[in-house]
């Protein structure tokens, strides 16, 4: 967090309007069908080469340590004292993972109209959410980009959905966790901005599954607004226009 702009920060500050934390991968582009079945294979390589595994164990060690800790970043570094920057440059190659990235006019404009302040918030490292956001057109539509090397805490890593990690973020830029929106492709990651009171919405575009009844029924509910597309964002605003300037 310590990457976190005093410019950026004293922006947000003096709004009173929505903070929209806006999920990449999955959410404003479809990372599931090129990228990010690359990105597994360059983990698993990453991982067979530091460990000197064959390629099947690496990838079950990679696999193991991503629905155990989160990441398989978290994993290599608890069980293995990697560099974690050098495992972030090269599992995301560029400009290879760019091929299929294109800029979304419909998706630049909607978000051109969303009022309040956009953030990028993404597991991704810097390098490549801030190649992605150029290529597609959204870079200038945004306020800040907050990327994994920037949930860092004590020289510990806490991406998404840590809840501490949330916490601090709302902190560190002077607003209520009540003025957040965190816009997702993972239930998981909005289960934690739910705990501390944000608004959620799910976005379905990009191939999610699953769609849990438990997450849209009750006062417990974990979605609290459901958008097929990212385009759709505007719409939140003039279906809850007041509610979301509170």
């Amino acid at each position: 967090m310590a990457a976190l702009k005093r410019q950026a920060m004293s922006r947000l500050k003096a709004r009173r309007g929505p903070v929209w934390l806006l999920d990449l991968d999955n959410t404003l582009h479809d990372a599931g069908t090129h990228i990010m079945p690359r990105v597994n294979h360059e983990m698993t390589a990453w991982v067979a080469r530091h460990l000197a595994l064959d390629d099947q164990e690496a990838s079950r060690l990679r696999v193991a340590y991503w629905k155990r800790y989160g990441a398989t970043l978290l994993g290599m570094i608890e069980h293995h004292a990697i560099n974690p920057h050098a495992f972030l440059q090269d599992t995301h190659p560029l400009p290879d993972l760019l091929a299929k990235v294109r800029p979304h006019k419909a998706l630049q404009n909607s978000l051109r109209r969303l009022k309040g302040s956009k953030l990028i918030l993404t597991n991704a490292p810097r390098h490549y959410a801030e190649a992605v956001l150029h290529k597609a057109g959204l870079d200038a539509l945004v306020e800040q980009v907050i990327c994994i090397e920037d949930m860092c805490f004590a020289g510990q890593f806490r991406p998404k959905p840590s809840v501490a990690m949330l916490k601090m973020l709302c902190a560190r830029l002077g607003v209520s966790s009540k003025q957040c929106l965190l816009v997702e492709d993972s239930v998981e990651n909005l289960r934690a901005a739910r705990v501390l009171g944000m608004r959620t919405v799910l976005v379905l575009e990009h191939g999610w599954r699953g769609r849990p009844r438990s997450a849209y029924a009750g006062s417990a509910r974990l979605v609290r607004y459901q958008v097929h597309s990212a385009r759709q964002l505007t719409r939140l605003l003039t279906t809850q226009s007041q509610r979301l300037s509170r």
